[in-house]
């Protein structure tokens, strides 16, 4: 089994053409696109932590036809556009954040899990790793923080080795981001 992450799907949403019209011609070829993806990167067995924004403007028959066809077992970080319609789909979990902790590679992986960016999270000062969506691949990384949503890894849901190693690679590390108020 093997755990992955993703966000800021938005299945059934026209609006989010204006960002992704370049790769999809309508919502249809959208929806298709990202279930294909999904589905040619995550086996039944594994896990998909989806941090939000699964749906926005499909309907509740929709959200179910799309969820049942999605491989994996299926866990919600509750994003913006998260409303019943979503929240009612059959989730392994659904919270609002979470911390979880992954073993990959033989190596123990801690993180916190939000649909929003943050600046500082739990266990930030011992190790742990920030994962969000939201930013919709706007926000540069950092060594410890970085957006797992589908517009930033060719919209598909991502294993840990590939955070990990673009974490590993950013330049920054959170507290560099931070400004001394003294100063």
């Amino acid at each position: 089994m093997t755990t992955f992450f993703t966000a800021d799907t938005h299945f059934g949403d026209t609006h989010v053409l204006r960002m992704r019209g370049h790769v999809f011609k309508s919502v249809e070829d959208h929806d298709e696109g990202l279930i294909l993806r999904w589905n040619e990167t995550v086996a039944p067995d594994d896990e998909v932590w989806h941090l939000g924004d699964f749906a926005a403007g499909a309907s509740r028959a929709r959200c179910s036809e799309i969820f049942g066809r999605l491989q994996g077992v299926k866990r919600l970080v509750r994003g913006n556009h998260d409303t019943n319609r979503v929240l009612d789909l059959p989730w392994a979990t659904v919270v609002e954040s979470a911390r979880t902790t992954v073993w990959d590679a033989g190596a123990e992986w801690r993180f916190f899990l939000a649909h929003y960016a943050h600046r500082a999270w739990p266990g930030l000062w011992r190790g742990t790793r920030h994962l969000y969506g939201h930013t919709h691949g706007t926000l540069a990384d950092t060594r410890r923080s970085c957006d797992v949503g589908v517009d930033a890894w060719d919209f598909r849901p991502v294993a840990v080795a590939a955070i990990v190693a673009r974490q590993d690679a950013a330049t920054l590390l959170p507290e560099e981001l931070v400004r001394d108020g003294a100063s």
